[in-house]
């Protein structure tokens, strides 16, 4: 049995109380025959701390760090942990922090109080220290959006309770009657997750950006659940265009995963004809973006030729975007990411190119598929649009679809647009293409760089996975996740935040954020396919200021194992070798 793929710098700290064991392909003879078997495995996690606990009332609080059985028996010979209320209206509570963040439940077991009795009890979830000792409501928005984590519910006696699903590290558990102690024999998280291994992997002589990686790669990999959400607390929802990134690393880190076409289909089936796709006319475009990436990495003709009907019709509509001056005329909300709302001039700019980005994705896909009517009219709109280059005012995530688009210089955006003020001016989706602009133009150095400083940051925060979105203004005066604000501190998650993700509302683990894992994958071990199914791969290393990298890459065919070294003269030597059928070009 293989454990899942944690961070390894937080693996050490996970004790696995009972993993489960991946069930046989047939179902057991008294399961009915319409089950579906779920994709998902459940492992057992016990707390690693205990973050804060009530001054009184509370005793024998180390019993719930304690190895445990999972199991009531009578006759317990270790004391439980028993919480209890003074008077009503003053709870009595315990945080547990379970080390990392995780998707699924907690369990709590409940020690015998008396016969067919209940204990009433309140439960906290918190991807924060603080959002779990926090209100529904009030100033910092805390939320029962997509999953609920905060609720009164009822312990058995000799019993356990399992709540959730949701996504967090930390649990608080109040008992709030003092005619009814709650005496707690143990409480478990429940991880539940793809128990798949990483075909991927990457590492440097730089242990932070081989953290960022695995926590890239770990923040992904939470959110392959039934279909590829976003956000495992809230956002629960498939969003195409948050999924190209989610996509770009799962390609790099788990390749082939059923998650990908069942999401993308599911969006698809429930469209409705002639609306947008999420109801937003850009994740259309995400969606032609992510059909053409997938048939690169995997090259299923059998999955593209079912595209074919949603294709023809989409890009027509794209098509039909582009007016008779090239300039796009996107009606309905217009949106790129969240940071970039109120720049409407830049979002514009970016909206161009990223207009032109998917026609020139729709043409070869439609060239691929036979249609070359489509072919052509994707190439004739793309045509008229690509020489429209517009300000990006100051936009970095406009300015670099505009280089990804091929109408902007690669050098020239990054040295006017990417690369003033570092990594300020990111946002945690489109930071996956600021990276990309930049490996585009050489300026390798320049993203490593702002990766080490931007999603470096929320790591040095106690972060175990990344967030909604991010700003280095935060960082002044602000604390720990992992711990609750000392006086005079600013609360880091529930101070701030905007538009949809104000507050203890924002996200710690969405699937957007990992684009770091991606770029260090395909810019600086240097691995992308040119044919599809990766029949040909070039392999083009970009060190900027690392002395050696080495990993692999999935593809269909089997791992791409390479290790690049930087020679004294400054020039790189390679080590690669590829599985048979896989042409390697340089």
């Amino acid at each position: 049995m293989r454990s899942p793929s944690f961070p390894s710098a937080f693996a050490l700290a996970v004790t696995l109380v009972s993993l489960a064991v991946v069930a046989p392909a047939a179902p057991a003879a008294d399961v009915p025959a319409t089950a579906e078997r779920s994709p998902l495995t459940e492992f057992y996690l016990r707390p690693t701390r205990i973050a804060w606990q009530s001054p009184a009332g509370i005793t024998h609080a180390d019993r719930l760090l304690a190895p445990a059985p999972g199991q009531i028996v009578l006759g317990e010979q270790d004391a439980p942990c028993v919480l209890a209320p003074a008077a009503k209206g003053e709870p009595v509570g315990v945080l547990l922090d379970f080390g990392q963040e995780i998707q699924g439940y907690v369990e709590i077991f409940g020690q015998q109080v008396a016969a067919n009795a209940v204990t009433p009890v309140r439960v906290r979830f918190g991807e924060s220290a603080a959002e779990a000792m926090s209100d529904i409501g009030g100033p910092k928005d805390a939320t029962n959006d997509h999953a609920v984590r905060d609720m009164a519910v009822n312990v058995p006696s000799l019993g356990k309770t399992r709540l959730g699903p949701t996504g967090f590290r930390f649990v608080r558990v109040d008992a709030v009657d003092p005619a009814w102690p709650l005496q707690l024999a143990e409480v478990r998280a429940v991880l539940v997750i793809r128990d798949i291994p990483e075909l991927g992997s990457f590492r440097s002589n730089d242990d932070r950006l081989n953290r960022i990686w695995q926590t890239g790669a770990y923040t992904v990999h939470l959110n392959m659940q039934d279909y590829l959400w976003d956000g495992i607390k809230r956002d629960r929802l498939v969003w195409i265009g948050d999924m190209h990134p989610e996509v770009s690393t799962i390609d790099a880190v788990f390749g082939f995963n059923e998650v990908v076409p069942r999401s993308l289909d599911l969006i698809r089936d429930h469209t409705p004809d002639g609306k947008w796709m999420n109801g937003i006319s850009s994740y259309s475009m995400w969606w032609v973006l992510i059909q053409e990436q997938w048939w690169m990495h995997h090259g299923n003709r059998a999955y593209l030729e079912q595209q074919a009907p949603t294709l023809h019709a989409l890009l027509g509509r794209l098509a039909a975007l582009v007016g008779p001056d090239g300039h796009e005329q996107i009606p309905g909300f217009r949106f790129l990411d969240w940071p970039s709302s109120p720049n409407k001039a830049g979002v514009t700019a970016g909206l161009q190119s990223l207009l032109v980005m998917a026609l020139d994705a729709g043409e070869r896909l439609s060239g691929e598929l036979g249609d070359a009517a489509t072919a052509a009219l994707c190439h004739e709109a793309a045509t008229r649009a690509r020489p429209v280059l517009l300000d990006p005012h100051a936009s970095k995530s406009a300015a670099a679809l505009q280089v990804l688009s091929g109408q902007r210089d690669a050098r020239q955006g990054a040295r006017e647009f990417l690369e003033p003020g570092g990594a300020h001016g990111l946002s945690t989706f489109y930071g996956y293409y600021v990276l990309q602009a930049l490996g585009e133009a050489g300026e390798t150095e320049s993203a490593l760089d702002m990766i080490r400083t931007y999603w470096g940051a929320m790591l040095d925060r106690g972060a175990t996975t990344f967030w909604e979105d991010f700003n280095l203004d935060w960082l002044a005066d602000s604390s720990r996740i992992d711990e609750l604000p000392a006086a005079g501190q600013k609360d880091l998650h529930g101070d701030f935040g905007g538009y949809c993700y104000v507050g203890y509302r924002h996200s710690f683990c969405h699937g957007w954020a990992s684009g770091p894992t991606a770029f260090l994958s395909a810019y600086v071990l240097g691995v992308r396919p040119v044919a599809p199914g990766f029949a040909r791969v070039q392999v083009r290393p970009q060190l900027g200021n690392l002395e050696w990298v080495e990993g692999t890459y999935p593809t269909p065919r089997g791992p791409i194992k390479v290790r690049h070294e930087r020679r004294p003269d400054g020039s790189i030597h390679s080590d690669i070798s590829a599985p048979p059928g896989v042409e390697v070009v340089r």
